[in-house]
């Protein structure tokens, strides 16, 4: 049923990828499906920019690149079935771009507990779920 699953890591907040990886494995293993993780370094704005180190974007590649390595070898999944892959730009935006790029059949996501700006501005998870081309599961976290 799926061949091609991305999970979008949250690098800021860790742990939330737990849920949504486990699921992914689940229907990896079930389906013999690769799974793609995915963490965003998020573009900053010009403004902001200046004040940041010349190698900023460089620095977080690097180490979004290693804490998903970590999460890759973690999951016990073969290492020819998991791959990782770090964007820069809008998080919603990158993931849907990633899908589009890894012929993703299913995206499975971590999504918050909506907030006020939540409802104001709409989440990343809302975003994919609207726009992207292919099926998308978004969990969220266990009520507390």
């Amino acid at each position: 049923m799926f061949q091609s699953i991305l999970c979008p890591v949250d690098t800021s907040e860790p742990g939330l990828e737990q849920k949504a990886l486990s699921v992914a494995k689940l229907l990896a293993e079930a389906n013999g499906a690769s799974i793609t993780l995915l963490a965003v370094v998020p573009d900053m704005p010009v403004m902001a920019a200046e004040y940041l180190p010349a190698d900023f974007h460089k620095t977080q590649m690097s180490e979004f690149r290693r804490v998903l390595e970590d999460i890759a070898t973690a999951s016990g999944l073969p290492k020819e079935r998991v791959r990782t892959k770090v964007r820069i730009g809008r998080p919603y935006h990158e993931i849907l771009e990633e899908a589009q790029a890894s012929h993703a059949d299913l995206i499975v996501m971590a999504s918050h507990r909506p907030r006020l700006a939540t409802y104001l501005l709409g989440s990343n998870a809302a975003h994919v779920v609207r726009h992207a081309t292919c099926s998308v599961m978004a969990l969220r976290p266990e009520a507390a």
